[in-house]
């Protein structure tokens, strides 16, 4: 019988000859993701590190970038406590703040490669599977745990196989796409299942894979994950040069819990109304509503392609009167290409304000909190009531394209009207 991408990862990792559904494995990940939360983990196994020692110095992988710069005492302390960890135990992956978001740095740094198991103590560890990677999040005690023995349990998931073909009408970008995914699926329609990507995958971009790996936890999926093809290996052979990897995907028999397909060419830009990510309406249906906040960045959407996706359509104009328009890269060096190419000297020169690398205002920590009746256009990845703010605020979800043409326009605007 064929088998999954996610069975043939687990079958090796446990040493097993085949593995099934609901089966429960122990493995070893190749690498741990932690972020500014490594404090509250390392506190939960403190003296059990002094009595044995961290496993593997290669193990963590550690960016500081939820709330950075430090926001206050308390963070500043946790910060802190981070830097004395891994100075103590030898770290050897460790990005301070203004590096980058973590997820961006992972497969930024060439961490995610084909066939890797990796996880994460954040949800969207599973961005990584754009990369054919086995990425998956865990809890901060299962991140503990793995700090000192270096192995944890996973149970083998169900597969969802969705199969995708066409190319992208004008003003439609992979953020339109897994949106509609979701709005298909539902917000818990893949919970703890895998979720391959198959077809003809030549119009998706690296980072339009990105953006939707990264959503896969929105519709409950336990890991999102795409084949290896000539666009992986572009991206690998610069971010991960003379790496040897081995790619896996899913036989063509393999059993799937269930299968889906989309057509690229009749997609239309999309946006997840408030409060769920699964509130999902094509931009048409909400357009006209005022916004006071437009937010272009994170692991979701603050690469150098949606930066310069939204500096394309506010070249030589400025954003409406009342609209705050943030811009914070995803990562240091995406920064950096921004300000080479002059995509930030467009935005900024737009009206846009432009933040360090981080999380900030994606989870509602600083640097661009809502207040209360407002209403945020955002290329994140959730929408939660109260996650930016206010909980008598609305967060809509959309494309960098939608942020862009809503923050020159003052409300809720399809791209396709403006570009």
């Amino acid at each position: 019988m064929g088998k999954t991408f996610a069975e043939k990862v687990l079958a090796k990792r446990a040493g097993l000859s085949e593995v099934v559904p609901g089966q429960i494995v122990t493995v070893r990940p190749d690498h741990l993701l932690t972020h500014d939360n490594t404090s509250a983990i390392v506190g939960k196994v403190t003296e059990e590190l002094k009595a044995y020692g961290l496993v593997s110095a290669d193990l963590p992988v550690i960016a500081i970038d939820h709330v950075v710069p430090a926001v206050d005492e308390k963070t500043a302390l946790g910060h802190a406590k981070i830097r004395q960890f891994v100075k103590e135990y030898g770290v050897q992956h460790f990005f301070d703040v203004g590096e980058g978001v973590c997820h961006q740095l992972m497969v930024e740094k060439g961490f995610a490669q084909p066939g890797r198991l990796i996880l994460g103590s954040d949800s969207h560890t599973c961005t990584y599977g754009a990369l054919n990677a086995f990425s998956a999040g865990i809890d901060r005690t299962e991140a503990a745990v793995l700090l000192l023995t270096g192995e944890t349990w996973l149970k083998v998931p169900e597969t969802i196989r969705v199969s995708l073909k066409g190319t992208f009408p004008l003003g439609v970008m992979g953020k339109d796409l897994v949106l509609g995914i979701i709005g298909e699926i539902g917000a818990d329609g893949a919970n703890y299942k895998a979720v391959e990507f198959h077809g003809d995958l030549s119009a998706l971009t690296m980072d339009d894979r990105l953006t939707m790996a990264n959503m896969g936890v929105e519709m409950g999926a336990k890991l999102a994950v795409f084949p290896v093809d000539g666009i992986t290996r572009a991206y690998l052979s610069v971010h991960a040069p003379g790496a040897q990897y081995e790619p896996v995907w899913a036989d063509d028999e393999a059993v799937y819990d269930r299968r889906l397909g989309f057509d690229l060419s009749e997609l239309e830009p999309m946006v997840a109304k408030p409060h769920t990510v699964d509130n999902v309406a094509p931009i048409c249906e909400v357009a006209g509503l005022p916004v006071q906040q437009a937010y272009l960045g994170t692991c979701t959407n603050g690469r150098l392609s949606d930066l310069q996706a939204a500096a394309a359509v506010l070249k030589g104009r400025h954003i409406a009167p009342g609209v705050r328009l943030l811009v914070i890269p995803a990562s240091r060096s995406i920064f950096q290409e921004a300000i080479t190419d002059g995509t930030l000297a467009t935005l900024v020169e737009a009206g846009a304000m432009v933040g360090p690398p981080g999380c900030g205002p994606c989870l509602g920590a600083h640097q661009g909190l809502l207040a209360p009746g407002e209403r945020c256009i955002s290329a994140s990845n959730r929408n939660f009531q109260g996650r930016m703010g206010s909980k008598d605020a609305e967060v809509f979800l959309g494309s960098p394209l939608t942020v862009a043409a809503s923050a020159l326009k003052g409300v809720l605007t399809d791209p396709r009207e403006v570009i």
